[in-house]
């Protein structure tokens, strides 16, 4: 080591500044390195560079939340422009407001013809007698009255020793029963108070409302022949009945109010139709009351208790409340306004408290309800409508709901010579083993049944709503046995259909799964390489912005071989529940998905997978409920993100935006039949696992379904009626079309999808299908691949149809 010390070596100084600069350099060099594998690769031109580890799926979910809670709370403002009340005269008003009422009817499914005459009957055996008990000045009687054809309402009806000279219909909440209130059981101060109204000569009628116990939910003979139907369900009889009714354009309190108002048509129809009939409830029962009286105008007085609020938390209330589109129209001061110019009071009593029912119930504080009963003012004047709101001191709870709210209820009636009697003694019981379990299983199975009925004759019914309006001659010659049994039938020609068609894919799109109609952002695109492996292509990460709050995520994959000026189709892959679109890219991922973006990338299409937001568990179903609210749906939400997507891909120049084709599985199905159908940007669509009669598989109790599963999202309002699969395929037309199905799939049975396999003399799903594009002249367009599999893609023939009717050509 000598040699460091010629006189030509540096000194010991010297050679510190030196470590020290190559130090420095030595570790810009790295961090320049590093920084070069951390910056996001901006991999598409046009676009701004994307950060990587970023979790997109969550935070795609929490975008959608903040859209729409911001949509929710913009609703109150927006309302005033729906209505146009003209408070010069009572006929006035009633005019001006015939829309909004009309409307309401619609949302809660009142739109059944009740029977007439309405027969209330006194009913009993020798154990529990139709008299159920007695006091003095009245009796209790156990009664049930005709509602709905097939259909009965039970309850208690307390009448006065002579003939009444008022009416009321009184609701208990869900968690009560009529028997609490006539004091049959343990007595009470509102019970005595309501006997005492009696004995005076007012006549009270107390339906039995559906409670949130859960053991008549079910269909406990099917769970006996099917193993995958649970024995017993999480599903209050409330949430049972929510289920199936909202599909079909229904809802429990619909119902429950058709009870209200056959009791109102009794009272008529016994009485005169000049007496006069007040309405009052309590938590759910008060609900009732508002609803029945918005939707009535016979109905002369409502009292309405530890019910009203602002509303605009609706969509974490329990499932059974959520009613479609809701708080566009209304808030509880609009559906107060809408029972002007009649008398309301307001009683702010404790809320019944509700946890566990997919929301809950709490009670608000005062300011809240305050605030919503002056808001009555700015929607119509103090004189022209009586209303009040009582409240407790320092406006707090009312102690005892329903008590002496009922003596200031009845003196809007213009009873003023009607006074309570003095009553003291309990009621004498005359019922010997009277349980209410058996009167709440018959409300339960009446429902069901009710509404089931309704599932069974859904097809005819979308058959008359779609083809009946746009093929009426065919339809008809079709029923009746065919248009010839010896020759060929000439097809009919496809413009009318094709136009006629757009009027139902507008109510598809507006009424069933809901449009919002704010302007979308500009895409402002933002990529990075995120595959990069395969020889035959490369993968870009890409998001795009939709609305002010919320984006949208996917990948898009470009083949290696694309040439400068070149434009290819598009077949964008669709994932499935709880996935993320790494599932139809990577092999093993998900299994069922078989990587099928991928393959196709390799056979020379460009392939984009997007990511749809139904993920993390009941979150994303919560998104769903709060859509709800304000008319739209999981799939509006969908829906807008693929119009983004079809506009950004249309702007790419390898993107042929003529040849853009879709191909779902699973979830991604059902995204297969709800989104492509209403977007005409998508030129086909294929159908994987998931295809199957949609109405039965969502609604239906008699077989597996929906019903029977935790997925209580898939009910969209009024869907039963108007659009299943096969109705959803017509509004692809003339676009090809496809099912690919695995006979073990258990999605749905195969003599549902395929005529084949059928042993029914109803056509299968997809006969439906085939027998409309072969009725216009396109059966070549339609087609279907059942394979000897289950829940996955098998990707034969539905490749085939993708290089077919895209225009591109198989790999030799």
């Amino acid at each position: 080591m000598n040699f460091l010390r010629t006189k030509t070596s540096p000194d010991p100084s010297q050679i510190s500044w030196i470590n020290f600069c190559l130090r420095r350099f030595c570790c810009a060099a790295f961090g320049v390195w590093i920084n070069t594998l951390l910056l996001p690769a901006q991999s598409l031109d046009q676009t701004a560079p994307l950060p990587p580890g970023v979790d997109w799926s969550l935070g795609m979910q929490d975008g959608a939340h903040r859209f729409i809670e911001r949509i929710i709370a913009e609703a109150p403002a927006k309302r005033a422009s729906s209505w146009h009340r003209d408070t010069s005269s009572p006929q006035a008003y009633e005019a001006s407001v015939a829309p909004q009422r009309n409307r309401l009817r619609t949302l809660l499914g009142v739109v059944d013809p009740r029977v007439r005459p309405v027969a209330m009957e006194r009913f009993g055996d020798d154990d529990n007698p139709a008299q159920a008990g007695s006091f003095d000045g009245g009796s209790i009687w156990q009664v049930r009255w005709t509602v709905l054809p097939g259909f009965q309402a039970e309850g208690l009806l307390l009448e006065p020793r002579g003939t009444p000279r008022g009416h009321l219909i009184l609701l208990p909440d869900a968690a009560e029963t009529p028997e609490s209130y006539a004091g049959l059981g343990a007595d009470s101060p509102r019970a005595k108070a309501l006997r005492a109204w009696v004995a005076s000569g007012l006549q009270v009628l107390i339906p039995t409302l559906l409670d949130r116990g859960r053991r008549w939910s079910g269909n406990p003979d099917l769970a006996t022949r099917h193993p995958a139907v649970p024995a017993t369900l999480d599903q209050s009889h409330r949430e049972w009945i929510w289920r199936q009714a909202f599909h079909m354009g229904r809802h429990p309190m619909g119902y429950e109010v058709q009870e209200v108002l056959a009791g109102v048509d009794w009272i008529g129809q016994r009485f005169g139709t000049n007496s006069p009939v007040a309405v009052a409830g309590y938590g759910e029962g008060a609900a009732i009351a508002l609803y029945a009286a918005a939707c009535d105008p016979r109905i002369f007085a409502t009292l309405v208790s530890g019910y009203f609020t602002d509303r605009q938390g609706l969509w974490s209330e329990p499932i059974d409340r959520n009613v479609w589109s809701l708080l566009k129209e209304f808030g509880d001061a609009e559906l107060v306004s809408l029972v002007a110019p009649r008398a309301v009071l307001i009683e702010h009593a404790s809320f019944p408290s509700v946890n566990g029912e997919k929301g809950g119930i709490s009670t608000p504080e005062p300011r809240i309800v305050r605030t919503e009963f002056e808001r009555i003012e700015s929607l119509i004047p103090n004189n022209f409508q009586e209303r009040r709101l009582l409240t407790g001191p320092d406006w707090g709870t009312v102690a005892m709901p329903l008590t002496d709210s009922l003596s200031n209820l009845v003196l809007t009636l213009g009873l003023s010579t009607l006074a309570p009697a003095a009553v003291s003694a309990p009621p004498t019981h005359h019922r010997k083993n009277f349980n209410a379990q058996d009167r709440m299983k018959r409300l339960v199975h009446g429902l069901s049944a009710l509404i089931q009925q309704r599932v069974r004759q859904s097809e005819l019914e979308r058959d008359n709503h779609f083809l009946g309006e746009l093929m009426p001659d065919r339809m008809k010659s079709s029923r009746a046995g065919g248009l010839s049994r010896t020759h060929r039938v000439d097809p009919l020609p496809p413009a009318p259909f094709i136009e006629g068609s757009r009027r139902f894919r507008e109510q598809f799109r507006r009424e069933i799964v809901g449009v919002f109609d704010e302007p979308r952002l500009p895409t402002r695109a933002r990529t990075r390489v995120a595959y990069d492996q395969s020889p035959k292509w490369v993968g870009h990460e890409v998001v795009i912005d939709v609305f002010p709050e919320s984006f949208a995520w996917g990948f898009l994959l470009l083949p290696r071989d694309l040439k400068p000026g070149e434009r290819r189709p598009v077949v964008v892959c669709q994932h499935g529940l709880e996935n993320v679109p790494a599932e139809t890219i990577e092999p093993g991922k998900w299994v069922g998905a078989s990587d099928f973006a991928a393959r196709l990338a390799e056979r020379g299409f460009i392939t984009f997978a997007p990511h749809n937001p139904y993920r993390h568990g009941e979150r994303f179903r919560q998104l769903h409920r709060k859509a709800n609210t304000v008319g739209a749906s999981l799939y509006s939400i969908i829906t807008a993100q693929h119009e983004q997507w079809l506009s950004w891909l249309a702007t790419r120049p390898e993107v042929d935006p003529t040849r853009i084709g879709f191909y779902g599985i699973s979830y991604g199905g059902t995204t297969a039949m709800f989104v492509p159908p209403a977007v005409e940007g998508y030129a086909l669509s294929i159908c994987c696992a998931n295809f199957n009669q949609w109405t039965r598989m969502v609604a239906g109790t008699e077989d597996m379904g929906y019903m029977f599963t935790g997925q209580w999202e898939f009910p969209h309002f009024n869907m039963g009626g108007t659009f299943s699969h096969a109705e959803l395929a017509y509004l692809m037309f003339p676009r090809p079309f496809m099912v690919e199905r695995g006979h073990h799939d258990s999605v749905a049975l195969d003599s549902e999808v395929a005529s084949e396999f059928a042993n029914s003399e109803v056509a299968s799903e997809f006969a439906k299908v085939r027998w409309l594009y072969d009725q216009l002249g396109l059966g070549n367009r339609t087609t279907m691949e059942v394979f000897s599999g289950g829940h996955c893609i098998n990707g034969e023939e539905t490749f085939r149809f993708l290089h077919r009717h895209l225009n591109w050509p198989e790999p030799k």
